[in-house]
C-alpha cells in the first residue's frame, strides 16, 4: 500500500465521515445546516474536530492545501454562525449563513475527494495524485453539484421567505 493510514489518520477519516454524514443528513432534513439541531450540531462540532485533526498529517511533511482548506472551513462555518447576528445585513442574514455552511460543507469534500481516490482500492488507488485527470474531474463535478445545490438552496428559502 503506497500510502498508509495512521492511527490518527483513521481517526481524522472516521470523524470527517461523521461531519459528512451530518452535513448531509441536516441538508436532506432541512433543506440546509441547520446548527440547533442535533445534525446540525454534530456537523459544527466534526468540522472542528476534522480541521483540527488533519494538521497532524501530512503526506508532503508540513502544511499544505489541505490545512489552507481546513482553515477556509473553519472560518465559513464560523462566518455562517456569525452572520445570523449581524443586524446590517437586514434579510441577507439566512441566505448569506446558509451560504457558509454549505460553502464549508463543500470544503470538507476537496481534500476526501482527493485523498479516496488516491489512497483506494488499497494497493491499486484508482489516481496517482492530486493532478490526476479523475481526481480534477471528480473535483469539477463536486464543483457543479455545490453551485447547483447553492442556487438550488438559495430558491427554496427565497420561497420559504415569501410564504413566511
Amino acid at each position: 500500500m503506497p500510502h498508509p493510514i495512521s492511527t490518527l489518520g483513521a481517526a481524522h477519516t472516521a470523524v470527517s465521515l461523521v461531519t459528512f454524514a451530518a452535513g448531509l443528513i441536516s441538508f436532506v432534513r432541512y433543506r440546509q445546516i441547520e446548527s440547533t439541531s442535533r445534525s446540525g450540531k454534530l456537523y459544527l462540532a466534526g468540522m472542528l474536530i476534522s480541521v483540527l485533526t488533519s494538521f497532524g498529517l501530512s503526506s508532503t511533511g508540513g502544511f499544505n492545501a489541505g490545512h489552507a482548506l481546513g482553515i477556509l472551513a473553519l472560518l465559513a462555518t464560523l462566518g455562517g454562525l456569525v452572520v445570523p447576528r449581524i443586524d446590517f445585513l437586514g434579510r441577507s442574514r439566512h441566505y448569506l449563513s446558509q451560504f457558509a455552511f454549505a460553502f464549508s460543507f463543500f470544503l470538507l469534500m476537496v481534500p476526501g475527494i482527493n485523498e479516496t481516490l488516491t489512497r483506494l482500492p488499497a494497493g491499486h488507488p484508482l489516481a496517482s495524485g492530486p493532478q490526476s485527470p479523475l481526481v480534477r474531474g471528480a473535483l469539477t463535478a463536486w464543483l457543479g453539484v455545490f453551485v447547483i445545490g447553492a442556487v438550488v438552496q438559495f430558491l427554496w428559502l427565497r420561497a420559504q421567505r415569501s410564504r413566511a
